[in-house]
C-alpha cells in the first residue's frame, strides 16, 4: 500500500484498522478491503466507483473469490449470487461507503465484534443510504485461512457465525475462535 502512496495507520484487528483509516481519509467515498485481497482486476476502482455513482448507492459490496480450489469458488459464487439477487446489505471482506454515511453509523465499524463486523456495518450503513451489490469482475482473496484452519472448519465458522448473527445479532463473544493475527506471517 505504501508503494502506491497510501498512508499507513496503526490498526490491529480489522474493525479498528478500518476506523483508524477512516479518521485520516480525505475523500467522500471510503473503500475498506481485507489484507487478504491479493488481486484487483484492471480498472477495478474506476469501474466500481462508476457503478456506485450510477446506481446512487450509499454503501456497497462486490464479488470476492478465493484464489484457490474450484470448490471454494463455487461456494463463494453461491454467496455472491445470493447477495446479488437479494441485494441484502451483507458485505464480506470489502465495503464501499460514502463518508457521510460512514460517519452516521455509530462509531463506524464495531470494534467489539469478533467475526462479521463488515456484515454488521453494511446492515447499519444501509439504514442511512441505499445498499447495492456491484456485479463486476471479482477481487481474488488469499486462501491461507483455508490452508491453516482447514476448509471445513473455516466454512463451518462462516455458516455458524451467519446463523448466530441472524438470530442473535453481532458476534461479540469469542465463541468461534476466529483468528486474525496468526495469519500475518503466512504469506500466501
Amino acid at each position: 500500500a505504501r508503494d502506491f502512496g497510501c498512508k499507513i495507520v496503526p490498526g490491529g484487528l480489522p474493525a479498528r484498522g478500518r476506523n483508524e483509516g477512516a479518521k485520516v481519509a480525505k475523500g467522500d467515498t471510503l473503500l475498506f478491503m481485507d489484507a487478504d485481497n491479493v488481486f484487483l482486476p484492471e480498472n477495478f476502482l474506476s469501474k466500481l466507483l462508476a457503478e456506485f455513482g450510477r446506481r446512487k448507492l450509499g454503501v456497497a459490496s462486490f464479488p470476492i473469490y478465493p484464489n484457490s480450489k474450484k470448490i471454494d469458488k463455487i461456494l463463494y459464487g453461491i454467496y455472491n449470487n445470493f447477495v446479488n439477487f437479494t441485494q441484502i446489505p451483507y458485505a464480506t471482506n470489502s465495503v464501499l461507503v460514502k463518508k457521510e454515511i460512514f460517519e452516521k453509523v455509530d462509531g463506524g465499524f464495531d470494534e467489539e465484534i469478533k467475526i462479521g463486523e463488515d456484515h454488521y456495518f453494511a446492515k447499519q450503513a444501509a439504514k442511512f443510504g441505499k445498499f447495492g451489490f456491484i456485479k463486476i469482475e471479482p477481487v481474488l482473496t488469499s486462501d491461507r485461512r483455508f490452508i491453516r484452519d482447514g476448509r471445513l472448519k473455516t466454512y463451518l465458522k462462516f455458516i455458524l457465525a451467519g446463523i448466530y448473527m441472524f438470530f442473535f445479532g453481532p458476534v461479540k463473544k469469542d465463541i468461534f475462535k476466529y483468528r486474525f493475527n496468526s495469519l500475518k506471517n503466512n504469506k500466501r
